[in-house]
C-alpha cells in the first residue's frame, strides 16, 4: 500500500451494507431492488445535482413504493451497518500512516451521518451535493482528491458499484472493486482486482 498515501472509498456500497436497509423498507430484496436500480438511473442521468432525498421519493414513487418510504429510508438512516471487515481495516490503513476519504452520492447531511457510522474518522467526505454531481461524474472523484490534497496517482479507489469503475479510473485513480453483490461491469474497464469482501482488495497490494 505505500504506492498510495490515501484511500478513497465509496461509503453507500464499499463500506457500508446500504442494500439491507432499502430491501428492509421496502419490505423485501425484488422491491428493495427495483426501486434502488430506478434511483440509480436517476442519478447517472440528472446531470447537475439534483436533491438526493427527492430522487429518492421520486424512484420510490415510479416503482410503486409505499407512500413515505424515502421518508422512512432517511428516517432509519442510522440503522446503515459497516461491512463486518471494514471498520478493523480502515483503523489498520488509518494506523499505517493512510490517509482516508469518502466520495458518496449523498446528501450532506445523511452523507456525514453515514461516514460517522463506519467507526473510523475520515480525513475528507464529500458528497455530490457539495460537488454538485452524482458519480461516475469526474467532479465528485475530483472535488474528494482537492480536498486530500493529494495527486490521482497517490490515491487508490474502492469502488462498491460498476459505474464507480470507470469513474475513478477516468480521473487517473488506481482502482480495486469491492463487488460484495456480484454485479456486472459497466463497460470494459477492469479494477486491478475484484472481490466480494474488503480484505482480500487491500491484501492483495499490500
Amino acid at each position: 500500500m505505500r504506492r498510495y498515501d490515501a484511500v478513497m472509498f465509496d461509503l453507500l456500497t464499499a463500506l457500508l451494507d446500504s442494500w439491507m436497509l432499502w430491501n428492509s423498507v421496502a419490505g423485501g430484496e425484488a422491491p428493495g431492488l427495483r426501486w434502488r436500480r430506478r434511483y440509480l438511473e436517476l442519478t447517472y442521468g440528472c446531470g447537475a445535482y439534483r436533491p438526493y432525498e427527492a430522487l429518492v421519493a421520486e424512484a420510490a414513487a415510479e416503482t410503486g413504493m409505499a407512500p413515505g418510504a424515502a421518508t422512512a429510508l432517511a428516517a432509519r438512516w442510522g440503522e446503515l451497518q459497516p461491512w463486518p471487515e471494514a471498520p478493523a481495516l480502515l483503523a489498520g490503513l488509518r494506523g499505517a500512516g493512510m490517509k482516508l476519504a469518502v466520495a458518496t452520492n449523498c446528501s450532506i447531511p445523511l452523507g456525514r451521518q453515514a461516514a460517522g457510522l463506519v467507526g473510523v474518522p475520515f480525513d475528507a467526505i464529500i458528497t455530490s451535493q457539495e460537488a454538485g454531481f452524482y458519480k461516475p461524474r469526474a467532479e465528485v472523484y475530483q472535488a474528494t482528491l482537492a480536498a486530500l490534497g493529494l495527486p490521482a496517482d497517490r490515491v487508490l479507489f474502492v469502488a462498491g458499484s460498476a459505474s464507480d469503475v470507470p469513474g475513478a479510473a477516468g480521473v487517473g485513480m488506481d482502482v480495486v472493486w469491492h463487488n460484495r453483490a456480484k454485479l456486472a461491469p459497466k463497460d470494459d474497464t477492469r479494477p486491478l482486482l475484484m472481490a466480494d469482501s474488503l480484505a482480500p482488495l487491500l491484501a492483495g497490494l499490500g
